[in-house]
């Protein structure tokens, strides 16, 4: 092609290509046509078309989450712009880099009232690191540019760019190429500030690590590893840090996030000092750990954090993790930390409630043994994404991850829905690897018209709907503050008939003698498979009352 004759959606297509991109999630509308037409003629990058503008960022999100690269999606003006939102912020809140492209009305009406005209720059604003129009070819290859840079660096997030319909097919001056890629630093931390560290941790009596998102999102898990393993300290995670430290590892705490006094809260009744690392504001309220505000906070993360009462940092290590937490083992020598007396019953009381979920042949099967029948068929690398709900509750505390990144959640924003699409994202990411949605059935019918975009563009999706009926969390949370619940209970499809009725595969689990075997067959089959399995969710009170008794006790 005759670089004087590029038109600016085929530039920008040189400029995806330049920052590596693979996929592009979207829907073509009449505005972005010619983005679109030049996207499938690219020989590297891969047009996704999905059902809806919502899954495309759910996929993007995920993917983006997953690879480190920052997923892609797009789609028209108006009302297809605004259904990209949903997943670009739930991309910005969990840290996940993302780059959402759509098309704008053109230059010659974008000042005035016409028709489908909204400000998609004020709307993405306040849910990305950086919103902007494109208002002129000049500009394309450095807010090209600009959007991956911003997206991908530390702290990583969303970033949004409008394209108004008649700058797409304009011509590209001939002297303008994609810029490159820039290269990652890594800040090292003041030595000062690891002497002070070492000198809060020496004095501490009962120190605990939380390892945040962070840790997981920048490959920090294995410098982690090695300091929790030399100085002995016990280690707790959020939701979204689950398998920084293998749960196998008898420090490995748990997780801090359920909506209850968890068994990995007692560690932090008993603490008098926090280590940590990695931890974002959003994760969870910090209040859950430090209800009082009086312990000694030392946080080390790659960005300062915002400020929180119950997070009121006594030494703040803003540096590169790995660096920061290798210099402090250092500094520190052989040391052991832990002086928790609690550590081994708290794991104990997860590793009993684990075994009875193994041994537990009721039917519906409850929780537990939902949870301890995904492990059982998947592998230590494999992907579960557990949606937001019930599912979410049982799946992030219980779940045993032994790698990061292989228990996905959405926690920042907490969106239903991510899951199925988002699986989509993950598939494409890491194909040798073994990807399971875990939904429920509330979430699963948000987003199930994207089953049909796995099945046409042959990717291996598999799901697991947990079937109750109803909003299961809500209801959840009904019973706990008011003591009854209304307004949650819904109908169902027919799983079977609606899985094949997109030319998937569809399995109803009707006994405990089937879950196993139909979970192994779903995930050892190529293509798409709906597993829809009831859930006995009156074990969700049942939890609530032996967490208020264990209170007491401890």
């Amino acid at each position: 092609m005759n670089a004087a004759t590029t038109t600016v959606a085929q530039f920008i297509v040189s400029c995806l290509e330049a920052e590596g991109v693979e996929y592009v999630f979207g829907i073509p509308g009449e505005e972005n046509i010619k983005l679109v037409r030049a996207i499938h003629a690219s020989d590297k990058i891969r047009f996704i078309l999905v059902r809806h503008e919502q899954g495309a960022s759910f996929m993007a999100d995920i993917y983006g989450r997953l690879t480190g690269k920052a997923g892609v999606c797009i789609a028209t003006l108006g009302p297809g712009a605004i259904n990209l939102l949903l997943g670009t912020a739930d991309a910005q809140t969990d840290s996940s880099p993302l780059v959402a492209l759509s098309a704008q009305v053109g230059l010659d009406r974008i000042y005035k009232e016409s028709h489908q005209i909204v400000d998609l720059v004020s709307m993405f604003a306040p849910v990305t690191k950086w919103a902007d129009t494109v208002l002129t070819p000049q500009a394309v290859p450095e807010m090209v540019r600009k959007a991956f840079h911003l997206a991908q660096t530390e702290r990583p997030g969303a970033t949004y760019l409008a394209i108004p319909q008649d700058l797409e097919g304009a011509t590209m001056p001939a002297d303008l190429q994609p810029l490159t890629t820039s290269t990652k630093g890594r800040s090292v931390p003041d030595h000062t500030s690891i002497e002070q560290a070492a000198k809060l941790l020496r004095a501490a009596q009962r120190p605990v690590l939380l390892a945040g998102h962070g840790v997981v999102r920048g490959g920090h898990s294995e410098a982690l590893r090695r300091f929790a393993e030399q100085h002995q300290i016990p280690v707790a995670t959020s939701f979204m840090a689950k398998g920084c430290i293998s749960d196998d590892s008898p420090l490995a705490m748990g997780v801090i996030g359920f909506m209850r006094h968890d068994y990995e809260n007692f560690a932090f009744d008993e603490a008098d000092l926090i280590l940590s690392v990695g931890y974002e504001l959003q994760e969870f309220a910090p209040a859950r750990i430090n209800p009082h505000g009086d312990k000694k906070i030392i946080h080390i993360n790659t960005f300062d954090t915002d400020v929180d009462a119950h997070y009121n940092v006594t030494l703040n290590v803003v540096a590169d993790i790995t660096y920061s937490l290798d210099a402090l083992r250092n500094e520190l020598g052989s040391q052991a930390l832990s002086g928790l007396k609690n550590r081994s019953k708290i794991r104990a009381l997860l590793q009993e409630e684990l075994a009875q979920g193994r041994q537990d042949n009721g039917f519906p099967p409850s929780p537990q043994r939902l949870v301890t029948a995904i492990r059982e068929v998947m592998a230590e690398k494999d992907i579960v994404l557990a949606d937001t709900g019930a599912i979410k509750m049982w799946m992030a505390r219980l779940y045993p991850s032994y790698a990061p990144l292989t228990c996905l959640v959405s926690n920042g924003l907490s969106t239903m829905s991510f899951a199925l699409p988002g699986a989509i994202g993950a598939a494409l990411a890491e194909p040798e690897r073994k990807v399971l949605a875990v939904m429920g059935d509330g979430s699963f019918l948000m987003n199930s018209q994207e089953i049909e975009t796995a099945v046409r563009e042959q990717i291996d999706l598999k799901v697991l709907v947990w079937v109750d009926g109803s909003y299961g969390l809500i209801k959840w949370k009904m019973d706990i503050e008011e003591g009854a619940h209304d307004s949650v209970d819904f109908g169902n499809p027919d799983f079977i008939k609606y899985a094949e009725s997109f030319g998937a595969k569809g399995y109803h689990v009707n006994s405990s003698a089937e879950l196993l075997p139909t979970l192994k067959t779903a995930l050892a089959e190529p293509g798409v498979s709906i597993i829809a399995c009831p859930v006995d969710y009156r074990h969700n009170m049942q939890l609530v009352r032996k967490l208020g008794d264990l209170t007491i006790s401890l």
